[in-house]
């Protein structure tokens, strides 16, 4: 595997933790992290690791897709933004049909596609400090992938309340809705963590294993074809005249001015 630039990864017997490391940027996702990602993704799969800790370097656990990167995006063609929605998608299944047990570790903001990372994720815990938002919406973007993961794990209501109004919402809300598990005081996310991952060791693996099947066939026809609607509207997202003015108004702090 090449040498990795955007994550870290340790390995503390049969768990590995995975650490989004962009912190200066809030460990906003670049092409290259959801490379590295599905990398060790893959290389996770094959290995004998038992457990899969998904966190975040410094203040934030992922603020979602790096805008910055996407300035350019209206200069590429219809070939290259299909290329980078199938990117995410397939970084998004690849997490949801991980062979052994994941944990998101969430000890701050997790933002729309990082909303949509700690969500995927078996487990989810969280601090009072986390907060999560599908926010696309407010910048003329459409959650487009994400909405389908959301789907299966609140329903139709909250799903429409969460993506129409792009809000905020804290790790007690998200609690309540399915999205997290527990809701951890600070200082003890680790320990948690940890705790939760023995248990997990504990049992069989060729059982754990064959139940994580078992479960992503039950959803695979529904969860297969929502995903190919939502490359669609990704796609299709963005090259619209409002994601232009909303990726413009984000990275110029300002309001952005829809068009009517």
């Amino acid at each position: 595997m090449n040498k990795l630039t955007t994550i870290f990864v340790a390995d503390s017997g049969p768990i590995r933790t995975v650490t989004l490391n962009r912190p200066e940027r809030r460990n906003a996702m670049t092409p290259e992290m959801q490379l590295e990602l599905l990398a060790i993704l893959e290389d996770t799969a094959a290995s004998g690791c038992r457990v899969f800790v998904l966190t975040g370097a410094g203040d934030a656990f992922c603020s979602g897709l790096d805008l910055s990167a996407l300035l350019t995006i209206h200069d590429k063609t219809m070939i290259e933004r299909r290329a980078e929605a199938e990117l995410l998608a397939r970084l998004f299944l690849a997490l949801y049909k991980l062979p052994i047990p994941t944990v998101a570790a969430v000890h701050g903001p997790a933002i729309a596609g990082g909303t949509g990372l700690a969500m995927i994720c078996d487990f989810t815990l969280a601090t009072p400090a986390a907060k999560f938002g599908f926010t696309e919406v407010r910048i003329g973007f459409v959650p487009a992938l994400v909405s389908a993961f959301l789907a299966l794990q609140v329903g139709h209501k909250h799903s429409v309340d969460l993506l129409l109004t792009g809000r905020h919402f804290g790790a007690e809300e998200a609690l309540r809705l399915g999205l997290v598990n527990e809701v951890v005081p600070p200082g003890e996310l680790s320990h948690r963590v940890k705790a939760l991952a023995d248990t997990l060791i504990a049992n069989s693996p060729v059982a754990l294993a064959a139940t994580k099947r078992l479960i992503a066939e039950q959803n695979k026809e529904w969860l297969s074809a929502a995903i190919t609607d939502g490359l669609e509207a990704s796609v299709a997202a963005r090259t619209t005249s409002d994601f232009r003015e909303g990726i413009a108004a984000f990275l110029e702090k300002r309001k952005p001015v829809w068009q009517k």
